[in-house]
Parts: C-alpha cells; structure tokens; sequence
C-alpha cells in the first residue's frame, strides 16, 4: 500500500501523519490560526517601510501580517486582495507575525485550505480517520509528540536533541565512539527526524568533530542520500552545506509553518491540552470521563473545548485535580457515576 495521510479532525487541533507500512515518514499539526497559509483576504496596508516594498497590512478581523511586493500601486492606507505565505511562529519571548504577499492577478477571495485539502494537493493518498481508528496509535503517534515536547530522538547509537532557537533549529548529535561511526548512524536519523517533525527554515546540525576528511565526506554523502530518498516520499525539499572542520552543516528549507517542536516547546501546557482531550476521547470503556491533570493544565483547557469533547463523547466530564503531578501530565478514563 503506497504511503497515505492519516487525518483526526481533533479538537482545538487537526492531526496528521504520512504512514508508510505502519511508519510514520511526516507530520503535520494545525492549530487553526487566524491567519493560515493560502488564506486570500482583503486588507488595508497598516505601514510601508520607506525606499522598500515592505510593510505591515491589517485584515478585517483585526489580524496583522508583514507583507512583502508592495507595488507603487499600494501605498500606505491602501487596501488590496493580499495572500497569506507563512504562518505565526512563536519564539522565545515574541512572536514572528504571520507574512503576506499580493495576491496574483485573478486571485479571488477564499478561506485557506483545511490540513486534509493541503495534502491532497500534493497528489499523495489522504484518509480521514474516526475518532475510534487506532491507525495513528498503531504507527506510533504518541511517541512522536513525545519526542516533539522534549526534542530527544533516539536512535541505535546515540540520541538527538533538537532546539528551536529564534535563529534557527539546531540538532545536536550525541552518542557512542567510534564518532565516524556515530555520525553515519546519526545522518538517516537527522533526515527522518527532520520529516517526521516537519522542521523546516534554517536547520543548524552539530555532528561530532570528524579529523579526517574522508569520514566527513562519508557523513555528507549519507545525510545526502537520507535526505533525498525520504524526501522523494514526503516532498520535503532543501539545501545543505558540507560539514566544516567541527562537524557543522546547515541546511535550508522553505518555512510555511511552526515545526512540531517548536510548537510543543513554545506552547507545552496548549500541546498537553490538546494531547489529554486527545486521550480522553479515545476512552472506549463505559461511563463518565475523569479527567486527571495539574491545575495549571486544566486552566489550559478552553471551555469550548471541554463542551466539545463532551458532545462528541455524548459523557458528563469530571475532573481530579493533582498538584502532584507535572504541569503538563494528564490522563483521562471511564468512571461510574
């Protein structure tokens, strides 16, 4: 069976994962923004950045985007059918604004795309799967959002640890010596790492300091070849440098969105939110659900997102709340009334 977009309309969240053979290849998580990519929208230009074709332009909703392409056409005060390129992306104290273009001659307005509309454009297979589908389970989904919220990803000779910096995401390699042999163990876990997180932008790699050219050479080569054999697969696309005297590559991928980790680390107890309803409505046994978390996480969840889980779980919702726990520990299970 060819590789296929596994989709869960979850809530406060769609979740997908591209599953080949009960493996997941990529990731994609949506949080519903209000600006989204591919959202086509009228818009008043806020502010122009003089003697550039720069500028801030502000949506009807009130959402604030920075824009670039600005023509003599759309000065300051102006408005015009403007299209949504990239995403927010939160950093570490401050928040990257949504960025915008033009819209192209013949654009008409239209709301962005769902997740399941965007992977069906790339022309791969698409399932959107019922609450109760243990496909994502079985290809090991809660594993993945383990490894997006601490940025640990083992392998079998050592471990990654991946970062987002404002600058860029760094992934540092640790492991076992020999460090040749660390480093062309390392190289296919970086490539699949990098897929199945949905890193993008500027990727900064740290691989052990290699003395000898040729084991750098080597460690190229089968980054490489990592990258361009599971790209051919997920449609990831980038370029690399070659590794330096201390081990660095650099890599640089077309940024539409926040990676998996960037979005666990920038927003842990909003991801922990979202993975305790996910647990919650996947209990099967009868009764009324008692939902286990910190007080500081049951903040977290929305009201409106507790309304939905019990419309959609047709249960009455309880709650245990443990200052024992981890700010972001959570379970939920079936009690009788």
């Amino acid at each position: 069976m060819a590789a296929t977009w596994l989709v869960e309309q979850g809530i406060g969240e769609t979740r997908a994962a591209l599953v080949d053979g009960g493996t997941i290849l990529a990731a994609r998580l949506d949080w519903h923004p209000g600006l989204a990519p591919g959202l086509v929208a009228p818009a008043r230009v806020a502010s122009r950045h003089a003697g550039t074709r720069r500028g801030m332009v502000e949506f009807a909703d009130g959402g604030v985007a920075m824009v670039d392409g600005l023509g003599a056409d759309l000065p300051e005060g102006a408005s015009g059918l403007f299209r949504i390129t990239r995403a927010a992306i939160a950093e570490r104290g401050r928040t990257k604004l949504p960025v915008a273009r033009p819209a192209a001659p013949g654009e008409e307005p239209r709301a962005a795309p769902s997740l399941a509309e965007q992977l069906a454009a790339t022309g791969q297979p698409v399932r959107v799967l019922h609450a109760a589908d243990p496909a994502l389970d079985q290809a090991g989904w809660e594993d993945l959002m383990d490894e997006a919220a601490s940025g640990d990803v083992a392998f079998a000779r050592g471990a990654l640890c991946i970062s987002p910096t404002p600058a860029m995401t760094l992934i540092d390699v640790d492991g076992i010596p020999p460090l040749p042999g660390l480093a062309m163990a390392a190289a296919p876990a970086i490539a699949a790492a990098i897929m199945r997180l949905d890193i993008g932008g500027s990727i900064g790699i740290d691989f052990p300091t290699l003395a000898e050219k040729r084991d750098r050479q080597a460690a190229d080569a089968a980054l490489a070849e990592a990258l361009a054999t599971l790209g051919a697969h997920t449609g990831w696309r980038g370029e690399r440098t070659a590794m330096n005297g201390y081990g660095f590559v650099q890599l640089v991928a077309r940024l539409e969105r926040p990676s998996l980790p960037a979005m666990a680390m920038r927003h842990p107890l909003g991801a922990a939110a979202r993975r305790l309803l996910r647990r919650a409505e996947r209990v099967r046994e009868p009764g009324a659900l008692l939902l286990t978390c910190h007080p500081t996480l049951a903040k977290a969840l929305r009201p409106e997102w507790q309304e939905e889980l019990a419309r959609r779980t047709g249960r009455t919702l309880r709650w245990s709340l443990d200052e024992t726990l981890a700010p972001t520990a959570g379970f939920a299970q079936a009690i009788t009334l």
